[in-house]
């Protein structure tokens, strides 16, 4: 299958080389400035277990490629509707469309734009973009795919993303899963950037039922949804937010705390909106999004 990568950050950059490694027919679609990175340098990936360096093949936009089989959305939420909109001339009638974002709001985008072509995903790695190298910190890399609104993935897909180095696996749920994570993401948000420290120092300072009440307020829409969160994904998020002397923070918390465009309307925004629609009340995330909102802009 002729894969398509959308964007060779950290989660493009790792998983595209791990499908490459593997002999799969891999393209990244980036801005100019990052095609000229890697046609000079090639993708520098370092993972706990491995160095090394590839050339890649790259596209900035439409142009003689035509569709792919296989599209794979890897950007953040905050770079989503810049792309959204200029994978169509890769689309074909069989092409399979898989975002790995977090939230929900851009599968329903897809959705609308592509109906039956989408497949929900979602990536567990703990990896950043150090300039323009792709550092991993940990040995966790796993891709979980399942079939939305009753449809099966396709077992040609299935078979391209199951490498050495990615632990894949197919679920029948995938809108369950991708709600569990969005409830555990939101809720570490909350936390974070409500009270602007560490899990640790939050404790330290009386702040524990104060955090469970943030996990009870994200779950507590997600259930009102339709997907409540197993009670094995309750108690890991209760268990990584209460962990006393923890250094945890949530990436949407240090993206603000750097200055750096964050995935706060993406997270928090929309499952707010999604709350109030649903008579959910939410008042810790309620309170986040309005310092949120006030800092910006300031």
């Amino acid at each position: 299958m002729r894969i398509l990568v959308v964007g060779a950050g950290a989660t493009g950059g790792a998983f595209g080389t791990l499908l490459q490694e593997a002999g799969r027919d891999v393209t990244y679609l980036v801005r100019p400035r990052k095609q000229e990175v890697l046609g000079r340098d090639g993708l520098r990936f370092i993972s706990p277990t491995a160095d090394r360096t590839h050339p890649v093949k790259t596209i900035t936009g439409p142009d003689a490629s035509g569709a792919f089989d296989l599209i794979l959305i890897t950007v953040k939420a905050t770079a989503f509707e810049g792309v959204v909109g200029g994978i169509g001339a890769f689309v074909g009638l069989e092409t399979s469309i898989i975002p790995i974002l977090n939230g929900m709001a851009h599968v329903d985008r897809l959705e609308q734009l592509y109906p039956g072509q989408v497949l929900g995903g979602l990536a567990r790695i703990v990896a950043t973009l150090d300039g323009d190298v792709v550092r991993q910190q940990t040995a966790l890399t796993s891709l979980t795919v399942g079939g939305l609104n009753g449809n099966a993935v396709p077992a040609e897909v299935a078979q391209e993303l199951n490498v050495p180095g990615i632990d894949f696996s197919l679920v029948d749920d995938i809108v369950g899963a991708l709600w569990e994570k969005w409830a555990f993401i939101a809720a570490a948000g909350i936390v974070n950037c409500l009270f602007r420290a560490p899990v640790g120092r939050i404790i330290d300072a009386g702040g524990e039922p104060r955090i469970m009440e943030a996990i009870s307020e994200t779950e507590a829409v997600a259930a009102a949804a339709g997907h409540p969160v197993s009670d094995a994904g309750h108690g890991q998020a209760v268990g990584l937010l209460t962990e006393r002397g923890s250094a945890f923070t949530s990436s949407l918390y240090r993206d603000l705390s750097a200055g750096l465009p964050s995935e706060a309307e993406h997270i928090l925004g929309d499952l707010a909106r999604r709350a109030r629609e649903l008579n959910v009340a939410t008042p810790l995330l309620d309170l986040t999004l309005i310092q949120i909102r006030a800092g910006l802009q300031g």
